[in-house]
Formats: structure tokens, sequence, C-alpha cells
């Protein structure tokens, strides 16, 4: 996870599975709406792979 700060906004970053997308992105949508201008928005992109140094799993084994 990564958090950014600067001009009173911050940021989360997140990985998760294919099959979560839905369901966490209407959560997050849910429980921090409040209709103001700066509620912010969501970006959903693909990762291809990922790697987990210490455990060398990879793919959804390594999120």
């Amino acid at each position: 996870m990564k958090i950014n700060g600067g001009n009173n906004q911050s940021g989360i970053e997140i990985t998760v599975r294919d099959v979560d997308v839905e369901n966490i992105t209407s959560t997050i949508i849910s429980e921090s709406r409040t209709g103001s201008i700066n509620d912010g928005k969501i970006f959903i992109y693909h990762v291809e792979n990922v790697y987990h140094a210490r455990t060398k799993e990879y793919g959804e084994a390594a999120i």
C-alpha cells in the first residue's frame, strides 16, 4: 500500500485479486462517499504479475 500526501489530499494504492475488484470498489465508494467535490477517484488497472521475494511465490499466491 502506498499513501500519498500533499495539498490536503491522500491516496491509497492496493492490489487485489480480479474476483475481488467489484466488491472492494463498491465498499470503498459506499463507506467513503460524502458527496463533496473532493471525494476522489478510483483507478483500476491490470497488474501483469507479482512476485514475493522472500517466499518466492508469484501470481495470486503472492498477493
